[in-house]
């Protein structure tokens, strides 16, 4: 695997490939990888002759008061796991290359629509970070398909949105979300937690589980979310949201919306927690 730092590189390795006529799968990360980014690279060279991975930690989608200086970093043993995985080639930009004339002097990509909503609530300006750099490496990189984790739902359908709207020449897949033996999705942010909060983290995914068979069996949408809120609040997680959503617009699901998505978020200690589930209704 090799492991390049500037844009001139990656387009380089590219036009090379292009020419040998290879497909390109591509998977943004920020690094500190786990097992669930490893099943985005299964997922890419399922539908590629070349896998590239990005590691860059964004400063444009953490806010004021988040956990950008101390988001974990870990080149070398990333670097280790995806040679594992026979990456082809990873990038890992400084924020000099991503940002050349700086923070405060750059274009934003911004979809408005989806954005503003769920996890945009509270984290305003998260998800133009995202979509800025996501355009910028699917510019620099010009993917032929890109992979992302189902966990991040809301980031999905932003990304979704952006390819569509653009038209940019790219297919996005959403790879299912790993999780541990109990159930809690796998983050890089769980390293934030203790080992009693690990006790307490999968709840979250419970309840969700919970509402989900409560859609089913008839139970009003309102009733269903009182009672997770309460029940996340019980088991010690400090609720952000959760909403019953179609799947399409993440709006707030009507009588008539078939393909439905649980979204919630909850605080435990210094991590911040998300998680889905999604059902179709007959």
């Amino acid at each position: 695997m090799n492991t390049v730092y500037s844009i001139a590189d990656v387009r380089e390795y590219v036009r090379t490939a292009r020419a040998a006529g290879q497909r390109i799968a591509f998977v943004p990360t920020m690094g500190n990888l786990h097992k669930g980014h490893l099943t985005l690279v299964h997922k890419a060279r399922e539908h590629a002759d070349l896998v590239i991975v990005s590691i860059y930690v964004n400063p444009l989608q953490f806010g004021a008061s988040e956990d950008l200086e101390s988001y974990p970093r870990t080149l070398a043993e990333d670097q280790a796991q995806l040679k594992d995985e026979k990456v082809d080639l990873l990038f890992a930009p400084s924020s000099n290359e991503i940002y050349p004339h700086g923070m405060e002097h750059h274009t934003n990509v911004s979809v408005d629509c989806l954005s503003n909503m769920h996890c945009g609530k509270s984290r305003p300006g998260h998800f133009t970070g995202v979509a800025t750099i996501v355009c910028k490496l699917f510019n620099i990189v010009q993917p032929d398909v890109a992979v992302f984790g189902v966990k991040d739902f809301q980031q999905l359908a932003v990304i979704r949105q952006m390819v569509e709207d653009l038209y940019m020449p790219v297919e996005i897949i959403g790879a299912d979300i790993a999780r541990d033996s109990r159930g809690l999705a796998l983050s890089s942010r769980n390293g934030y937690l203790s080992d009693a909060e690990l006790d307490i983290a999968p709840s979250l995914y419970r309840v969700l589980c919970e509402a989900r068979e409560q859609i089913l069996q008839g139970v009003s949408y309102d009733l269903i979310l009182r009672d997770a809120l309460a029940k996340l609040a019980q088991a010690g997680l400090k609720p952000d949201y959760i909403d019953i959503c179609s799947q399409h617009s993440l709006q707030p699901a009507s009588a008539q919306d078939r393909e439905l998505v649980i979204l919630a978020a909850a605080h435990l200690g210094r991590a911040r927690l998300i998680d889905n589930v999604t059902l179709t209704l007959d």
